[in-house]
């Protein structure tokens, strides 16, 4: 069995160390190193492919949220911290499970394994851009062509994509920040983190609420709210 390659990232040794024995506990986990400090880990990862990440969140300098923002192509992530009070925040990186300390081996398991499932699926599912005017996405075992100024919108469900197009939605495994690459300016546009949208699909705008034309209203993040105005041509 191929090991998935994994990193600890704590600022508590204490913690590291019983995730590291944890760890060594799980035959197709290979531990590849250990980091007290996030940005000594965002070194490590710009030069080495990971699996998986079990990051702390609360740490000085950078925080595990933004340490995991930060990379391009993230691995599944696997947040471990005291407090119960960052799980929203977690989940919307995309994580794959939130574990709080004291963390059990029992529950630490049943969240490798939910990681390894995730990789698994991975590896055998995928957007395929063929040419600049269309994608192929694999969804319920079949690959669906679908042309690119079909798409409405693609909001992040958890692990998967929903693809909105007119008349139809198909799921697809997947994130929306490898899907930027393909879906991009000036057709697409990410207007918070769970939100992909066409631009010709607008319909209205009303502040920061963008109504498209099958109806649905989306909510746009603050930061992205003048971005989008000046790519509709709003003063």
């Amino acid at each position: 069995m191929e090991k998935l390659k994994c990193i600890v990232i704590d600022d508590e040794p204490i913690a590291r160390d019983i995730i590291e024995s944890f760890i060594s506990e799980i035959p197709y986990l290979e531990l590849k190193a250990s980091f007290g400090e996030s940005a000594k880990a965002l070194m490590y990862l710009q030069e080495n492919t990971i699996d998986i990440i079990f990051s702390d969140i609360e740490m000085p300098k950078i925080t595990g949220l933004e340490l995991v923002d930060s990379l391009t192509n993230p691995p599944v992530i696997i947040f471990i911290t005291a407090h119960r009070n960052f799980a929203l925040d977690g989940f919307e990186t995309g994580a794959a499970d939130y574990l709080v300390k004291p963390v059990r081996f029992d529950r630490f398991l049943k969240a490798v394994n939910r990681a390894k499932e995730y990789i698994s699926l991975k590896k055998t599912a995928s957007v395929h851009q063929i040419n600049s005017d269309r994608i192929f996405i694999k969804s319920e075992g079949k690959l669906i062509k679908i042309l690119l100024n079909e798409i409405l919108y693609v909001e992040a469900q958890g692990d998967y994509l929903k693809f909105v197009i007119n008349g139809a939605s198909y799921t697809s495994l997947g994130t929306l920040k490898a899907l930027e690459e393909v879906l991009k300016l000036p057709m697409f546009f990410r207007v918070q983190r769970s939100f992909i949208l066409n631009l010709e699909a607008v319909r209205s705008l009303n502040g920061n609420i963008v109504e498209l034309i099958d109806g649905k209203t989306i909510s746009t993040a603050v930061n992205k709210k003048d971005e989008l105005y000046q790519l509709l041509g709003i003063k």
